[in-house]
């Protein structure tokens, strides 16, 4: 019996020890970083969001593709170009948002307001 606690006691310390950081534990701000990772998130926002304003016009083949490809020709008609619309809209707005706040930190630490975070990207 003391042996098996003394194993489970192991094991869980083991697991503890190698767990890696999760999004949620990510604890990373501008105080904490360092000047490089300012630069570098800082550019990286920038870049996404000159990027998603210049190429935020693809949802809207994009759209209609991936609505076709997975709910049919039928909705491919008549969806997929609301909602290329709609995903145009939302992806170009939000380069202007990234472009226009490149230097702050949010949300998170410089992480995308959409998620991919380009047009081309898989969902």
């Amino acid at each position: 019996m003391r042996k098996k606690f003394v194993f489970l006691a192991i094991l869980a310390l083991a697991m503890v020890l190698t767990a890696e950081k999760g999004h949620a534990g990510d604890s990373r701000t501008v105080d904490t970083a360092s000047p490089q990772e300012v630069v570098d998130g800082m550019a990286n926002k920038l870049v996404r969001g000159v990027a998603n304003v210049a190429t935020g016009w693809l949802e809207f083949p994009k759209q209609i593709y991936m609505t076709c490809k997975e709910e049919g020709v039928g909705k491919c008609v008549t969806v997929g170009p609301l909602k290329g619309l709609g995903m145009t809209l939302v992806r170009t707005a939000s380069g202007l948002g990234e472009t226009a706040t490149f230097f702050l930190a949010y949300p998170g630490f410089y992480d995308p307001y959409l998620d991919p975070a380009y047009a081309w990207q898989k969902e």
